[in-house]
């Protein structure tokens, strides 16, 4: 196949029509307002709150995902089902580097859900972009799906190394680039003054802790989209289920992060998965590429990858708890630490 003929080949082709778009963006915007509203009195959440957020942010996209399936197909309803698993399986990871920062810079319990409801917000738009060029890049660079490929293989490489290491969760304000730049524009005062992020102090305006650590957030939303935009558009080229998988696994992650915030500590091997999970779909989106151009070169059909992620999944979660059962019996536990 001529490099022209795998450049038509690769014209994107989406189930989202203008209404669905419309409708679909609504939607998440709404959710998002209601998290708000929700949010708008700061209050410590209970686990009873917790569950039920997060069995409603759940139940929602498998809703949705079955809708996609009737409606579409059994294939677009397995590239979202997979997407979606894909994307909450990163967004983990992303709810343990919150927790870090939180407990970083020490924010108040009842100021929690704000912080993480300005980290989805912002992860939301980061995405949005990103996919965007994604999209852009698909339908312009016949090679983009080698590019997408490698960028999760070095990230997998990096993750691995730096679980190996045992510094991959390792957060210090004090190097953070962001923290660093706000210092040195404006001063900052010491205390919280709820959810405030400037207040006046001696007749000039100075931030809170509270917007260092949102700052701090919306930079980390930053590595978490280049990570997992490409990783989607390893399970389906359709721009709107990569939308739609990723708005999803971020519009839950406020309550998850309550129900998961003990457990969190104790998926000790979840840097080790994702790293495996990234370089499957490198590899896949590597074949994908090869395929364009040598028809004799095969592909991982999504369903197949769809068992190796909730495989590695399962595995990784199991030896987890399995490492860590010792230290839950044995003495308590210390979330600022994963291994």
């Amino acid at each position: 196949m001529t490099g022209s003929s795998y450049l038509s080949a690769a014209e994107l082709s989406s189930v989202g029509s203008p209404t669905l778009w419309a409708v679909t963006i609504v939607g998440v915007l709404v959710l998002l307002v209601l998290d708000f509203l929700v949010t708008r009195r700061p209050h410590e959440v209970s686990m009873r709150e917790a569950l039920g957020w997060s069995a409603f942010y759940i139940a929602l996209p498998l809703a949705f995902g079955a809708w996609i399936w009737s409606r579409f197909g059994s294939q677009q309803g397995v590239e979202y089902l997979t997407g979606y698993l894909v994307e909450k399986s990163l967004s983990v990871d992303n709810l343990f580097v919150f927790m870090l920062l939180l407990a970083a810079f020490a924010v108040p319990a009842a100021l929690a859900q704000r912080v993480l409801l300005y980290g989805i917000a912002g992860a939301l738009v980061l995405r949005a972009v990103f996919i965007a060029l994604g999209a852009a890049a698909l339908q312009t660079l016949d090679f983009a799906f080698l590019l997408f490929g490698l960028i999760l293989i070095v990230t997998a490489i990096k993750l691995l190394r730096d679980a190996l290491s045992g510094h991959e969760q390792e957060v210090d304000i004090n190097k953070m680039r962001s923290v660093r730049l706000l210092r040195k524009v404006m001063p900052v005062v010491d205390d919280f003054h709820g959810t405030r992020m400037t207040i006046r102090q001696r007749g000039r305006r100075a931030l809170t802790p509270f917007a260092l650590v949102v700052v701090a957030v919306l930079a980390t939303d930053i590595v978490f989209a280049v990570d997992s935009v490409p990783a989607v558009y390893g399970i389906t080229e359709d721009p709107y289920l990569v939308f739609a998988t990723n708005a999803f696994a971020l519009l839950g992650l406020r309550a998850l992060y309550f129900v998961l915030h003990a457990a969190l500590s104790r998926l000790v091997h979840l840097s080790y998965g994702l790293a495996i999970i990234l370089a499957f779909i490198g590899v896949k989106l590597g074949l994908h590429w090869a395929h364009g151009i040598w028809s004799g070169v095969p592909e991982i059909p999504t369903l197949a990858s769809l068992g190796v992620i909730i495989g590695v999944l399962i595995v990784v979660t199991v030896t987890s708890l399995r490492a860590t059962r010792d230290e839950v019996s044995g003495k308590p536990e210390v979330v600022s630490e994963r291994r």
